[in-house]
């Protein structure tokens, strides 16, 4: 069995928790900028001292409101400032806070806040509430329902004037490390969501410990533009570090304004999920394949590519060192430029990055930081660092964290960040551990320096009829990547070859089929049986087959002519696939593929 433990670096505090990390913070720099919030054309910074102030009056609303220790209070609010001034005031009243995705329907917003016993609800907009309000009558505990929107944080901060001083830091001490933090609720890629109790030391001690590690990225002067959903844990514990590490947060949640917003914020590191990368660079490339200019920025990235790969081999030839100074002044800056410009690192999680994306915006003076970790892990379990790097892995654990690899190839965890089990459920809690360490359900596999490799996750492992295992992501991955591709999912479980549903990219399509001779303004019905659509994802299929064996190989294909989205039930609020339920609702697509012999190179089907 592989194992690799990384120690702490940074000495346990049993007593502390998560309101700590402000207030020492705010002892060392109360007048450096912790936020900015955006003010037209700029930003206005938000200093240290200035939120903890509005913290402490915020937890004083919500203690006048009747807030006790321990209540749990929903919130469901896109990714913004208040965000996470309502976290640390929830905090610092002593209660635990309950996300809720702001995409989530009234059963699923039902759910989290009648199995978590919520008390209250906190709403960002009148849909929101909308949703909240169809659900309602199945909450009788939520007895206090307050909407951003309308001003009713400022109401509560008038409303709890009152409140002593003394009373807010009573109820902020209150809790000890081994406390709830908060409870949040798996993304439900399998079966109902679960509640997985995060302490107080899940979030102070990953904190303290990977900041050090991570103390290029984040740090006083440094800064980051969230833009991810802070209901997920992968950018919540982001916030958290960057308070206790003193990095200035902004935020913007509409991602059609991202580029504009990165413009202006002009971030140094960036958090994001691989699509995100991915669509930058098909977004660049068909612009540029628009204004004529394809070719070039195509043999830029294999130029750029090529030097990152000779950066590891430990010698650039002297030819490619002049390419790649050309193409650094043509293509590479003009990227930097609209990423703000100052932007250095990346942290990317969720899905693998791949290779080519790795690599080239490593050229572009960008090194993304891929990790590993999940909501049972606090986010981060393992990270790749500005000092210990490899590109095509996830990183070795953070200090206080060890990793496993099971007899069967499962990733397992255990640690300072691992969690305290899930939420009234003693059966899936002793499911998920063998002894102390947490079974992620992912396979994996570590080298000899401790790097972490992900392969596939356990429970989505294909077996053919003729007894072949395969892993979907080997195909999905590289398959997603191409501009056209929104989201494809391998399939083949006991059947004679392995298949695959695909839907075209909506946000991509029209651009694609401009600089390809078609017309821009097709329906998605009819791009999923146009001819040049349909060869261009056989090419991508084409190329993914290389990468595995006959037997593993996607042999048919179907794309269609609807969307797979967060709102149709089959992705999760992080853009990943929730197989089972494509499976059940595709079941007459899947089956139509095997109603005849599989072809050579693949067959496209139209649904």
């Amino acid at each position: 069995m592989q194992q690799f433990v990384a120690p702490a670096v940074v000495g346990a505090d049993p007593e502390a928790n998560a309101t700590d990390l402000l207030v020492k913070r705010v002892a060392l720099a109360p007048n450096e900028p912790l936020f900015a919030l955006p003010n037209g054309s700029g930003w206005s910074d938000v200093s240290g001292a200035e939120f903890l102030a509005q913290v402490r009056a915020l937890a004083k609303g919500l203690i006048a409101a009747g807030i006790e220790p321990g209540d749990k209070i929903g919130l469901m609010c896109r990714t913004r400032y208040e965000w996470t001034l309502i976290d640390f005031a929830t905090w610092f009243a002593g209660a635990v806070l309950v996300p809720v995705y702001e995409t989530s329907s009234p059963s699923q917003v039902q759910w989290s806040l009648s199995d978590s016993e919520a008390v209250a609800v906190i709403l960002e907009t009148p849909d929101h509430f909308a949703r909240f309000d169809e659900a309602h009558p199945e909450l009788p505990l939520i007895t206090k329902v307050w909407q951003i929107d309308l001003g009713d944080l400022d109401k509560l901060v008038a409303a709890g004037a009152g409140v002593d001083d003394a009373e807010v830091e009573r109820r902020r001490t209150l809790a000890k490390g081994s406390d709830f933090a908060t409870l949040i609720y798996t993304s439900g890629t399998m079966g109902r969501p679960k509640g997985c109790i995060l302490t107080h030391s899940n979030f102070v001690e990953l904190a303290r410990n990977a900041a050090v590690k991570l103390s290029d990225v984040v740090h006083p002067g440094a800064s980051t533009l969230l833009f991810i959903t802070t209901a997920h844990v992968f950018a919540r514990f982001i916030a958290i570090i960057c308070v206790h590490a003193g990095v200035k947060v902004g935020h913007q949640a509409d991602t059609k304004q991202l580029l504009p917003a990165l413009g202006s914020f002009k971030p140094t590191f960036l958090l994001a999920v691989p699509r995100v990368f991915e669509k930058v660079y098909n977004s660049s490339e068909q612009k540029a394949e628009g204004d004529g200019r394809g070719k070039i920025f195509r043999q830029a990235a294999d130029v750029a590519i090529a030097h990152s790969e000779a950066l590891d081999a430990g010698h650039i030839p002297l030819g490619l060192k002049i390419k790649f100074a050309l193409f650094d002044r043509l293509v590479y800056s003009k990227l930097r430029a609209a990423l703000g410009g100052r932007t250095k690192y990346a942290v990317s999680g969720s899905a693998p990055l791949g290779h080519r994306l790795g690599h080239f915006y490593r050229s572009l003076g960008i090194t993304i930081l891929e990790g590993y970790g999940l909501t049972e892990t606090t986010a981060p379990a393992s990270v790749n660092l500005v000092s210990q790097f490899k590109i095509d892995t996830v990183g070795p654990p953070l200090p206080g964290v060890g990793i496993r690899i099971a007899e069967d190839g499962e990733i397992q965890v255990a640690g300072i960040n691992v969690f305290a089990g899930y939420w009234k459920n003693e059966k899936a809690t002793a499911e998920a551990f063998d002894g102390e360490w947490f079974k992620t359900g992912d396979l994996g596999a570590l080298d000899d320096d401790g790097f972490l490799t992900i392969t596939g996750r356990k429970k989505e492992i294909i077996v053919t009829a003729g007894g072949k295992n395969v892993a979907p992501a080997v195909l999905e991955d590289p398959i997603r990547a191409n501009p056209l591709v929104g989201q494809i999912v391998v399939v083949g479980d006991q059947k004679p070859f392995i298949s695959a549903l695909v839907t075209l990219d909506t946000e991509m399509l029209a651009t694609w089929l401009g600089n390809n001779g078609q017309k821009a303004d097709m329906t998605l019905e009819e791009a999923s049986q146009n001819p040049a659509v349909l060869a261009e994802i056989q090419r991508a299929v084409d190329a993914a087959n290389t990468k595995v064996s006959r037997a593993e190989s996607i042999r048919k294909f179907v794309v269609l002519s609807s969307d797979l989205t967060e709102e149709s039930g089959h992705l999760t609020p992080k853009l990943t696939i929730k197989r089972s339920v494509i499976m059940k609702d595709f079941a007459p697509t899947i089956e139509s593929m095997y109603s005849s012999a599989p072809t050579t190179s693949g067959q496209s089907l139209v649904h």
